[in-house]
């Protein structure tokens, strides 16, 4: 056998360009609304039709995103379609933040993050819906915990991505007045998305969403947006304890899943949020190896073989860049799927990367129920041991559902699929 030799791989390019990553931004077979509340305008896209008493899926984007570019390459990805099939999408862009959208005028007062929150009731009277399970990424999850604390009636499930519970302290509102005197804005938002790593080694993302940010979102509108995420008050949420405060304790009742990436600046404030929420309830999913948007679709690249090894034509690589600087869609899109599952709406779960058979239902809700014991233990006095480590107790696959002993489930659910 000839000795095996190192070879310098010459070129590097992505395997979509431009044209094409852009196109895995737009809309399909959408219906889009402008509806009036009594606290403005607010931009809404519905996909497909709602499917009789079903609930929609309601999603809401971060700071710096619109609807469009926080998670239409996350409901365009293969795997989604299983799940879309079965429910309307309907994405609500924050006032000001949608594709295209003019400044507003001189002295108009942003609403806040709670009054952002009260449109959302009348964006379903003003659809005829009944109710949503929400998607919510940073600021919009905030806003979608707000709406759910507000009217529980109206909500029948959360995924909060990189929530964050808190009012800013005085002392981070200091340090974002400073940095906004020496930063510009398209920095701060890229700090609020990803961590230092990130933003160091993922150079075609971080360009990716730079331009976005820079070029698509109006930027005094983004610059008000911005504000009102920062001048959020607490959601005052509080675990419910048995025999204490369990009927008292301000909290949400709906089904929760929190999710955040282990290299996202945003673990501590999710952990946070974990240890504040009903155990019972609740699901935190810490998915390892990813980043701050576990929502993208990261754009694969190619390698153009030496001619001299044979190569006509490039072939896909998946791993330039270190595995924990890559989003990761496929995990967050399977944990969606058992989380609506065990909600009763979607009879089995196809595992296609995993076997060509459907996963019985029984087996999906062993695995729900097993996870919503999610840090059952952790509670509010050991935050801040909490945050220093999401999962001392155990770790578990998403994909490994059988095994799992309900009388051993662990007390925090840290997925390293």
């Amino acid at each position: 056998m000839d000795e095996l030799q190192d070879v310098q791989l010459t070129e590097i390019k992505p395997l979509l360009n431009d044209k094409n990553a852009a196109r895995n931004f737009q809309d399909f077979d959408c219906q889009e609304h402008d509806i009036e509340t009594a606290f403005g305008v607010v931009h809404v896209t519905m996909r497909g039709t709602p499917k009789g008493n079903r609930p929609v899926i309601l999603t809401y984007h971060d700071i710096g995103l619109n609807h469009k570019s926080c998670f239409n390459a996350f409901f365009n990805f293969e795997d989604m379609q299983e799940i879309t099939q079965h429910f309307a999408v309907c994405h609500v862009d924050a006032p000001g933040q949608q594709e295209g959208a003019p400044p507003f005028p001189s002295g108009y007062q942003y609403p806040s993050m709670d009054e952002l929150a009260e449109m959302l009731p009348a964006v379903l009277t003003h659809l005829n819906l009944k109710s949503f399970i929400g998607i919510g990424l940073g600021a919009g999850a905030y806003v979608l915990s707000r709406c759910a604390l507000s009217h529980p009636d109206l909500v029948e499930g959360l995924v909060l991505i990189n929530v964050d519970p808190c009012a800013k302290g005085w002392i981070d509102w200091a340090a974002s007045k400073f940095s906004g005197w020496t930063t510009n804005i398209v920095d701060i938002v890229l700090a609020h998305h990803f961590g230092h790593e990130e933003l160091q080694a993922n150079l075609d993302l971080i360009q990716t969403y730079r331009l976005h940010i820079a070029q698509d979102i109006n930027q005094d509108n983004l610059q008000l947006f911005l504000t009102s995420y920062n001048s959020r008050k607490d959601l005052e949420i509080e675990r419910p304890v048995v025999g204490v405060n369990e009927t008292i304790a301000k909290t949400l009742k709906c089904p929760a899943l929190l999710v955040v990436g282990d290299n996202s600046p945003a673990v501590e404030a999710v952990v946070e949020c974990n240890s504040r929420l009903d155990p019972t309830k609740t699901t935190l999913l810490k998915m390892a190896d990813c980043g701050g948007l576990p929502q993208v679709v990261q754009v694969r690249h190619t390698l153009a073989l030496p001619w001299h090894l044979g190569g006509t034509e490039p072939f896909v690589l998946l791993a330039l860049k270190p595995p924990s600087l890559f989003p990761q869609p496929g995990k967050l899109t399977e944990a969606f799927k058992y989380f609506v599952q065990g909600m009763g709406y979607i009879p089995y779960v196809q595992l296609s990367h995993l076997s060509t058979e459907s996963v019985p239902a029984a087996s999906m809700t062993r695995l729900m129920r097993s996870r919503s014991h999610s840090s059952s233990s952790v509670g509010s006095g050991e935050s801040s041991r909490s945050r220093s480590h999401a999962s001392t107790h155990g770790e578990g696959s998403v994909g490994t559902p059988e095994g799992i002993d309900l009388q051993a489930a662990p007390q925090t659910m840290e997925v390293s699929c």
